[in-house]
């Protein structure tokens, strides 16, 4: 199958140089060309499977069989994706798909689990060293950098505004050493980003070294978060279900609408968001404009300009009366925030991240005016990794699993940046 770039459908690449590029030549991101249907075969099958992977290999082998043989498909499947994501009902109609059982304990590890099997599969054996650049707000460096540790002739680069992760995320990132490098940006998650897309629009520095995104930029990190939405859809098994989503640069979301596109009975999301709302504002105005971050405590929804949002207009062929039929958005503030962690957990005992309250919250309100669905909300990461947030908030009942606790005795490492291009670029090509 071909990829097109959402800025010009007649410039396309192979899932390989897709998957190796991370975005396309005029700064555009890769989708496909279709999306293959699943057969109610295959969704029945999946309605009974017992785990992501079994799922995500029915899908898998749909999404990507074109390019990759079944063999391989089903391989880079149990190699990433050996843990599970359960749906636990918090209250009546209403569910946590918990997305936090990985080795990092956030949803970013399916989707970068996936890709740094796939990248490696596809230059494993080059002579060439791949540069994995990453900017995260919070989840994503770590669940990077945890995918692609100790891959040979693959380092990963992990941009992330200082300050502006929590310690416990930052730690998991910095104490990597091996292939891992930190990159402490005096700047917002956008000027993080920002640099990485200067780096791919480079040509002069592309032809010296191979630069490859994790960021759901990269569609192979995106796609296959569809996986565990199938998943969630199985393990409810109701016909009226809706999605709600903590949405912050809309990757998550919009591989939501993919599984849609593919058959997932599922007409409604919700995109919940903190005081960076632009999507939200959009869904309100038809007006999309982006604006620089600010700062709140849902930390890897601290984006202003969501680069996946083109990827949604593309699916709805830039119809602003097509995508609001299936997507609504909802908006909180750190203080409805802190208040909805601690309302669910006086009420039904159940623990929230920050993240995952706006999506509870989107998910309440929306069920409440709508009693006939049954709604799940994605849980993207542990509460545990807000502990400053969340512990005081939950009678200090919050516990620190294992893994998160062996991050955070780690030493943290890191090089300090500026947010000027010209100093990234000298970083780079230093390490050829």
């Amino acid at each position: 199958m071909n990829y097109y770039s959402t800025k010009d459908k007649l410039l396309t690449a192979n899932l390989e140089d897709a998957v190796k590029n991370g975005m396309a030549p005029d700064r555009g991101l890769y989708m496909p060309e279709k999306f293959k249907v699943l057969s109610r075969k295959t969704l029945e099958k999946i309605r009974h499977s017992e785990s992501l992977a079994e799922t995500a290999s029915l899908v898998a082998r749909a999404m990507f069989s074109d390019d990759l043989p079944q063999a391989i498909i089903d391989r880079i499947v149990s190699e990433s994706l050996d843990f599970d994501t359960p749906v636990v009902q918090v209250t009546e109609g209403i569910h946590a798909l918990e997305l936090f059982h990985g080795p990092t304990l956030a949803f970013k590890d399916v989707g970068a689990r996936f890709m740094a099997h796939l990248l490696h599969y596809y230059h494993g054996n080059a002579d060439q060293t791949v540069h994995v650049l990453v900017a995260t707000s919070g989840d994503t460096g770590s669940a990077v950098a945890n995918g692609f540790l100790g891959m040979d002739g693959i380092k990963v680069h992990v941009l992330y505004p200082s300050g502006q992760v929590s310690e416990l995320q930052e730690k998991q990132f910095t104490t990597l050493g091996r292939n891992v490098t930190a990159l402490e940006v005096d700047g917002n998650f956008d000027a993080c980003q920002k640099l990485v897309k200067e780096a791919f629009a480079d040509n002069a520095l592309r032809e010296k070294m191979i630069l490859t995104s994790a960021n759901s930029i990269n569609l192979a990190r995106f796609l296959p978060q569809s996986f565990y939405y199938f998943r969630a859809w199985g393990q409810v098994k109701a016909d009226n279900l809706v999605i709600s989503v903590p949405s912050g640069n809309f990757g998550n979301l919009t591989a939501g609408l993919v599984a849609r596109e593919m058959g997932l009975p599922v007409n409604t999301f919700l995109a919940a968001s903190n005081a960076n709302d632009v999507v939200p504002e959009y869904l309100d105005t038809g007006t999309y404009t982006p604006r620089s971050s600010v700062k709140t405590i849902a930390n890897a929804m601290d984006v202003g300009a969501p680069s996946n949002f083109e990827r949604i207009l593309d699916i709805f062929k830039n119809q602003h009366e097509r995508i609001i039929r299936h997507l609504t958005g909802y908006r909180y503030s750190d203080e409805q925030i802190r208040e909805i962690i601690k309302e669910v957990y006086n009420k039904y005992g159940y623990i929230l991240d920050p993240h995952g309250a706006t999506g509870y919250e989107a998910a309440r309100i929306y069920r409440m005016e709508h009693p006939d669905t049954e709604v799940v909300f994605l849980e993207t990461a542990h509460p545990a990794k807000f502990p400053e947030i969340v512990n005081g908030l939950v009678d200090n009942r919050l516990k620190t699993p294992d893994r998160l606790m062996a991050f955070s005795k780690g030493k943290k490492e890191s090089i300090e940046l500026s947010p000027d291009y010209q100093s990234f670029k000298l970083y780079l090509e230093s390490c050829e």
